[in-house]
């Protein structure tokens, strides 16, 4: 995948028989970065054990994989999307605000420090967030474009499931995060659970990814 900044290579799967496509994310691929510590195709797939541990169907099937081709990282379901379509084109039409919103909450509770239009992925009736890579740090560091809800309200449903993954996150975390990240984790997810609205972005801090798309 040649934009991409990181190693990130679209292969093929196979089992018993049947073949598909996935997004392959080599530890030995990444550059390292001053702010996260390497490893983050763990991220990746701990970004999925949220989703669905929050039952919200967010990220693509993500797994770890430490016998794939060129070392460890993580393996994505590549989702078979119209790539003319990001945030910004999803945003104009009102059926996907419920989805946006789900998004935004999530992003809030993983600290997604990346979330660029191009990462919202309209396929299968539904909305995917991908490259996930860059959640989870102890530290405020929350970048995205999704500001379009700010001051509306959190949906209810969704603040009663992190209420009850604040009070009992999946154990598989521990093998991906460290425990100073699952603790921080938790605690975002006790406070989201408790946020009626949407928060403004930070003036003092750098809210927007770049690029934007």
């Amino acid at each position: 995948m040649p934009w991409a900044s990181n190693g990130t290579f679209l292969v093929s799967v196979t089992h018993a028989g049947e073949q598909r496509a996935a997004i392959y994310k080599p530890h030995r691929g990444e550059r390292p970065l001053w702010d996260f510590p390497d490893g983050l195709y763990r991220r990746e797939v701990a970004a999925y054990e949220v989703s669905t541990a929050l039952g919200w169907g967010i990220v693509p099937e993500t797994v770890l994989r430490e016998d794939a081709p060129i070392g460890p990282g993580s393996l994505q379901r590549f989702v078979d999307a119209d790539f003319e379509q990001h945030y910004f084109t999803l945003l104009e039409d009102g059926s996907w605000h419920e989805e946006l919103r789900r998004v935004a909450v999530f992003d809030l509770v993983v600290n997604n420090a990346d979330r660029k239009s191009g990462h919202c992925l309209v396929a299968e009736g539904r909305i995917w967030g991908i490259d996930n890579g860059l959640c989870f740090h102890v530290q405020s560091k929350l970048r995205t474009v999704i500001w379009d809800f700010c001051g509306g309200e959190v949906p209810s449903e969704l603040r009663a499931d992190l209420a009850r993954f604040a009070d009992s996150p999946p154990p598989v975390l521990a093998d991906l995060l460290n425990p100073s990240e699952v603790d921080a984790l938790r605690k975002r997810a006790g406070m989201v659970a408790r946020l009626e609205r949407f928060p403004n972005p930070d003036p003092d801090s750098r809210p927007y990814p770049w690029p934007l798309v």
